[in-house]
């Protein structure tokens, strides 16, 4: 019997201590698979065969290398190609839905609908093309500085209730100066908006606060775009290794350590446009009206 890739809805995927630097070949063979067939009905059992494991010893060195299932995995290349391909192309919802590996436009929406917080229609809107925030191999996209300081300006002010989470934003050293963008969101391997963010110039080392955080614990994420090439790429990314815990409007200060992306790192693309719709099973609310930034 073939395992399918399932792919928990409601749990949060753990968040591991460091980044994905030093991947297992098995893993790294398993993702490569799973960019170039994304588009196919893969299983859990083809791709541990293609690995020569188990699927149930396939499934446990995964997680524990990536921090989260192959099934959720893929998931995130799916949905990666279904923005990429809503925003720049003029192919129809139907033709999408096949191009990312799914055989129902009902079921897709509704997937669709659930982790990004908008339809796939919704999702064509200029607006979310304008504040988009990518990070792939050949997709990578920030909102300039002048327009998240305006976006910021235009949130409103934090309300009572919730507080702001300190820290510091470390550059690999001799990269460039770059815009920044850290976010607060609830998974991992976020598919819509943060709950709180901002946005800064960093020449180095750059101390912030992400402001209007409410109780919950946090994935601590930043992209940032360097204004020259640094070793063939012009973006850079960091993770805070653990979630950051809020309570009563107080938090532990983050670092984030920044670095070229990696072609194992799962794509990304969320819109700052996008309604914070959901805050995940570990906040302690379970609604957001809306994003509070500052830039």
């Amino acid at each position: 019997m073939k395992h399918r890739l399932a792919v928990p809805e409601a749990v949060a995927p753990p968040i591991r201590s460091a980044p994905m630097l030093a991947l297992q070949p098995a893993v790294r063979q398993a993702i490569a698979s799973m960019h170039a067939r994304y588009f196919d009905p893969i299983t859990l059992t083809e791709l541990a065969a293609e690995v020569f494991v188990s699927p149930f010893h396939f499934s446990r060195i995964f997680a524990k290398a990536t921090g989260v299932t192959p099934g959720r995995y893929l998931t995130a290349i799916r949905l990666f190609e279904a923005k990429r391909l809503l925003l720049t192309t003029a192919l129809t919802v139907s033709d999408i839905v096949c191009s990312v590996g799914y055989s129902s436009v009902g079921t897709f929406t509704s997937r669709f609908t659930r982790a990004v917080g908008m339809t796939p229609t919704q999702y064509r809107d200029p607006e979310v093309g304008r504040l988009l925030v990518a990070l792939a191999p050949n997709f990578r996209r920030l909102p300039s500085l002048a327009l998240l300081r305006s976006l910021g300006k235009s949130c409103a002010s934090a309300t009572t209730g919730v507080g702001g989470i300190a820290g510091q934003v470390v550059m690999a050293d001799g990269a460039p100066p770059a815009d920044v963008l850290v976010g607060a969101f609830s998974e991992a391997i976020p598919q819509c908006g943060p709950v709180a963010f901002t946005g800064k110039t960093n020449t180095g080392t750059t101390e912030l606060e992400i402001p209007g955080v409410p109780d919950g614990d946090w994935v601590i994420m930043a992209v940032a775009e360097h204004s020259a090439s640094m070793g063939g790429t012009r973006f850079s990314t960091g993770t805070v290794a653990h979630p950051v815990r809020v309570r009563g409007g107080r938090a532990e200060r983050f670092v984030i350590g920044m670095r070229p992306p990696l072609p194992t790192d799962p794509p990304i693309a969320i819109t700052l446009a996008s309604p914070t719709h959901q805050v995940g099973h570990r906040a302690h609310v379970s609604r957001r009206p809306g994003l509070r930034s500052v830039a």
